[in-house]
């Protein structure tokens, strides 16, 4: 079956391109411009990706990005013509896989679309007894108790989770959840691990799952202090 790809998008043209340009290369494709249409046809028909406008009328593109991510980790490319950095951020910071301002080239969307549909695909699987990750809905369990994490948070537990006792430098925890390491720093990795801690041992005060490695980067340990 061929992967499903919804082109929200409210320039017909442009969405009409995009669909001639995925369906040759083999993706079933779908268009909406209503962007209050968006989040009811996702949790319908649960397509396998979304190239997402920003500036849809209805409803705005960082609304529905961060209503999906509530219940679904679907691929989320966003479209827009805005590029100042702080948009850029924001858009990914709600959980966005991808980012691509406009003008652009068709090739170049397909491109990031399989880019995007492979990194997800091959995604790592995380083993352990007392870790539970949900990636359709972004939903972590530690020890029977539900993480309330943000999709960022989310996609560092589930790296790291995936690859227990490996530290990781701040640079590949970038590459890992962000499209584009350029747009955040190493300050931000930092900032989004002290959150994940934080919600960690909200409910284990004394038990670290998340070291820091002095002068490297982070890990994910089970058995006690790193």
């Amino acid at each position: 079956m061929s992967d499903r790809v919804l082109i929200a998008e409210d320039e017909r043209k442009l969405a009409e391109i995009l669909q001639d340009y995925l369906r040759g290369n083999g993706f079933e494709t779908f268009i909406i411009e209503n962007g209050s249409e968006v989040v009811p046809w996702v949790r319908e028909n649960a397509p396998e990706m979304i190239l997402l406008d920003l500036m849809l009328p209805g409803r705005d593109g960082m609304e529905i990005c961060k209503e999906i991510r509530t219940f679904s980790a679907l691929p989320i490319i966003m479209v827009t013509a805005r590029v100042e950095e702080i948009d850029r951020l924001l858009g990914l910071e709600l959980g966005a896989d991808d980012y691509i301002c406009k003008p652009f080239s068709p090739r170049e969307v397909v491109a990031r679309v399989k880019a995007v549909l492979r990194r997800v695909g091959n995604g790592p699987k995380v083993r352990s007894s007392r870790l539970s990750l949900d990636e359709s809905r972004y939903r972590a369990v530690l020890d029977g108790r539900h993480l309330d994490l943000t999709a960022v948070e989310f996609k560092l537990l589930s790296f790291l989770a995936a690859h227990p006792g490996r530290i990781y430098s701040r640079g590949q925890l970038m590459d890992s959840i962000y499209a584009d390491r350029r747009i955040v720093s190493d300050r931000t990795i930092d900032s989004h691990i002290k959150k994940l801690r934080k919600k960690i041992a909200a409910g284990s005060p004394d038990d670290e799952i998340i070291h820091s490695v002095y002068g490297v980067g982070y890990k994910f340990q089970e058995d006690g202090p790193a």
